[in-house]
This record gives C-alpha cells, sequence and structure tokens, in this order.
C-alpha cells in the first residue's frame, strides 16, 4: 500500500496562496511543467531510439542479423503499448511527477546496462545468442519504463491547461517527440560514428539522467497540490462555488473526496473503451506509427545500403525529418484551435497526404542528397502534425478531460503494437531478400507506404464525430 500511496494523486494542500498571487503562481508553475514535460520526454526519447543508428554497426561487426534487430525492437514497441494502455489509465489517478520520473531513470539504467552488455559482446565473453536474449529482455523493460512518459505529460496538459488552449500546448509539447528524435539521431549517431555503436547506449543513459533532473526540480502533480484553485476555476470554466456545488454531491456520497474523484475517473475510463471513435483514430495512428518507425528505425540503414551513404551522412539526412517536424507539432495546434476553432480533421487529412507524398519521394526518388533532405523535411512536417493530431489530440477531444490518459493509452497501445510489428516485418523482409550481399529494400519500400495511404483515409470515418467539451 506504500507504493501505491507514493504514487496517488497528491491531494489539495491546506497552504492556499493568497488570492492576490494566484494568477502570477499559477502562470509560472504552469510554464514550469509545461517545459519539464517537453524537454523531459524529449529526452526520454533519446533512450528509446538509440539503437536506431546502431544497426548497421551491430550487422558489420556480425552480432545479430536484421530479423534479431527486429525482434529486439519490437519487445521494447510491444512492452510500451501494453504499458502505455496500462499507465495511460493509471496516470489519470497518480502523481505524475514521481510517475514521469520514476519511467526514465528505469530507462536510463536500461540503457546504460545494454552499453555494458556491448562491450562484452566486442571483447568475445558475451556470445551472439546471449547478447539477442539480453538485448530483447533488456529492451522490452526500457519500453515499459518508456511507457510512463507520455500519458504522464498528457495529463499534465488537461491538469493545468484550459481546454480552449490545450490544442496550442499539446501541439508545442508534441515537438518533444521531434526533439528527441533529433538528438537521437545526430547526438548519438556522431557517438557511434566517433566511438563505437556500444557508445550510443552510454550517451543516450547520460541525455536520460538530465531529463531525470529536470523533472524532478520543475514538473508539478496538478495546481490544488500547490495551494492553487482547481484547473476549471484557474480557466474561468466554472466559478469557484459552480465547482464546489459539482463535487459536493461525490463528496457526501463518498466518505472521501478523491474516493469519489477515483469512481467518477474510471465510470469516465469505461465510456472510453466503448467508443468507437477513438478506437478509429487508433488504428489510424497505428499505421501512421508504422511509417514513422519504420524511417526511425530502418531509414539510416535503408540510406546506407540502398543509396551509398556512410553512418554519419545518413544518420544526419534522417535527422532532418524530426528537426522540420517541430514546425509542424507547433504550428498544428495552433492552427487547429485558432483557424479551424478546434476542428482537427481537415489538417489532419492534409498532412497524411503530404507524408505519402514524401515517403514516396524518399524510397523512390534516387540518391541525390537534396531529394533526400526534401523528402525528409516534407515527412518531418506532416509527422509533426500527425503525431500531434492521429497520435492523441484528437481522441482526447472525442472525450472528458478525466479520461484523457485513458484515451491516450488506447491511442498508444494500437501505435506501438503496430510499429513492433512493422519492425519484425521488415526485418524479414530484409533478411529474405538479399542480393550480391545487401538488402533489397524493395518489397520493405511498398510496405511502408502503403501503411501511411491507409493511416490517412481512415479518420474519414470519424468526420462526423462531435467533440467532448468537458
Amino acid at each position: 500500500m506504500k507504493i501505491l500511496d507514493f504514487y496517488r494523486i497528491s491531494p489539495a494542500s491546506a497552504n492556499k496562496v493568497a488570492a492576490e498571487k494566484v494568477d502570477k503562481t499559477y502562470k509560472r508553475q504552469r510554464m514550469q511543467t509545461f517545459i519539464a514535460a517537453t524537454l523531459g520526454y524529449a529526452l526520454y526519447y533519446v533512450c528509446r531510439l538509440s539503437m536506431g543508428v546502431m544497426k548497421q554497426p551491430i550487422i558489420d561487426a556480425g552480432l545479430l542479423n536484421a530479423t534479431q534487430l527486429g525482434i529486439i525492437g519490437a519487445c521494447l514497441y510491444w512492452s510500451y503499448a501494453v504499458g502505455k494502455l496500462v499507465n495511460g489509465f493509471l496516470a489519470d489517478s497518480a502523481n505524475i511527477k514521481r510517475f514521469m520520473a520514476t519511467g526514465i531513470i528505469i530507462s536510463v539504467a536500461m540503457n546504460f546496462i545494454m552499453g555494458v552488455l556491448g562491450v562484452g559482446a566486442l571483447g568475445g565473453t558475451i556470445a551472439n545468442s546471449a547478447l539477442f536474449i539480453s538485448f530483447c529482455v533488456f529492451w522490452a523493460i526500457n519500453g515499459w519504463a518508456q511507457s510512463m512518459g507520455a500519458p504522464a505529460s498528457i495529463v499534465s496538459l488537461s491538469r493545468w491547461f484550459p481546454i480552449k488552449t490545450r490544442g496550442t500546448y499539446y501541439g508545442i509539447f508534441s515537438a518533444s517527440h521531434n526533439i528527441g528524435e533529433g538528438l537521437s539521431f545526430i547526438f548519438v549517431g556522431s557517438i557511434v560514428a566517433a566511438f563505437g555503436w556500444k557508445w550510443g547506449f552510454f550517451g543516450a543513459a547520460m541525455a536520460g539522467l538530465l531529463g531525470f533532473v529536470l523533472i524532478m526540480l520543475c514538473f508539478h502533480d496538478n495546481p490544488d497540490s500547490k495551494g492553487l484553485p482547481p484547473i476549471e476555476v484557474l480557466s474561468g470554466e466554472k466559478t469557484q462555488e459552480e465547482y464546489d456545488a459539482t463535487h459536493e454531491s461525490d463528496a457526501l456520497a463518498a466518505k472521501d473526496a478523491q474516493m469519489a474523484q477515483r469512481l467518477e475517473t474510471k465510470q469516465m475510463q469505461r465510456a472510453v473503451i466503448k467508443n468507437p471513435g477513438v478506437w478509429i483514430l487508433a488504428l489510424s495512428s497505428a499505421f501512421m506509427y508504422m511509417s514513422r518507425y519504420a524511417i526511425n528505425e530502418w531509414g539510416t540503414i535503408f540510406l546506407q545500403e540502398a543509396k551509398g551513404y556512410d553512418l554519419a551522412g545518413a544518420a544526419a539526412i534522417i535527422g532532418v525529418n524530426p528537426i522540420f517536424g517541430i514546425i509542424g507539432t507547433v504550428v498544428s495546434g495552433w492552427l487547429s484551435d485558432v483557424l479551424f476553432k478546434g476542428d482537427r480533421k481537415y489538417p489532419a487529412f492534409v498532412a497524411g497526404l503530404l507524408e505519402a507524398v514524401a515517403l514516396a519521394l524518399f524510397l523512390f526518388g534516387g540518391p541525390a542528397k537534396w531529394i533526400n533532405i526534401l523528402a525528409m523535411v516534407l515527412f518531418g512536417v506532416a509527422i509533426g502534425v500527425l503525431i500531434s493530431f492521429l497520435g492523441g489530440l484528437m481522441a482526447v477531444d472525442l472525450v472528458p478531460r478525466k479520461a484523457s490518459g485513458a484515451a491516450l493509452g488506447i491511442v498508444g497501445i494500437a501505435s506501438y503494437a503496430a510499429a513492433g510489428l512493422q519492425n519484425i516485418v521488415t526485418g524479414l523482409l530484409l533478411d529474405n531478400h538479399i542480393v550480391d550481399g545487401v538488402h533489397d529494400f524493395t518489397y520493405v519500400s511498398w510496405f511502408w507506404l502503403g501503411a501511411a495511404i491507409i493511416s490517412f483515409l481512415l479518420p474519414i470515418l470519424n468526420w462526423k464525430r462531435k467533440q467532448q467539451i468537458i
């Protein structure tokens, strides 16, 4: 029970902030939380994608093949998928600061351990089969730890921001994916190119440790725990009297207010599970994640084998994608909130179409550097928008605020189950189509492109569904 109490949502503080200081204190702590969520989750990503730039060196060293690397990647995504569903539900009622900090410190430990295993494998003290099994186990643990980051971050937006600006801040927050991906390809890629693949894990662990410190110092659980009024009152959605009246019956019906709140949250979460609109978006996000992680996990090796780039050059080109993804994520939320009045469907459709065009250019456009950079620019912008919309916000819009973690969990389990499946299918297709000692990417390319096309067609089924306003 003590562990459960440690992770339980913080109760309202008895020490209330003076009325004249409420606005200033709220804005300061809200911004601290937002920055910590954005940068902290970006550093989560470095600990997740570190292996993406190590595939070719590991294959060249004769330690593992593409199928084995695909299975290892799938272990992370599948444990992440299950974890994101479970942790999405848990985060709605959790102390999100402690929740998020726990995830990243475990992820740091897993990257460090795998770096140590890499040293042993290169030194001949660990057999290839043992390395493969160990990598599967520790990468799966890393996947579960990684699943604690996004739910805590998204719930923080619901707890600290009003509905009318949530899309804008969600869009900016979603840039954390792109920042993390960029750091993975450029920072970790440079380390691997200079010192060897095992050092990529150590570099990722150092980045994750920095994220842990940031979360512990700046990430806050909820306004109530800081002596502030509830978010409904701070945002002007309700007066204090209206808020008290709404929750009075729950408080009288339960022995304590927290029990009533948890009961209400569970009822809303059950309704989310029965919402077909959420499942349509989950399936759409699943296909989008197939194409997204195809580039993140295999784009570097694709450029090396299919187009003749070296590791540093390939990693740099793939690193363009998340950098420009920041533009897509930041603009997407603001655009949908201001220009489309919270309606995400039209910008999501255009972004999906752009993603498919960019992917086709990358896969079939030839080896010229400018073509591949252009493709990654367009792909990054499109994926930036889609991560924000299909990857969470459009599903969150369909459910009540107190069940946002549950909606994110459903989308998450579908997305990362698909990402794991993509990893294995890609590895198998590559190992079964080798020409003159080099992987043939023809079948893989059509597989990736097909997933991208399906992903932007599915949300059309949701165009007539109404958003929740509470």
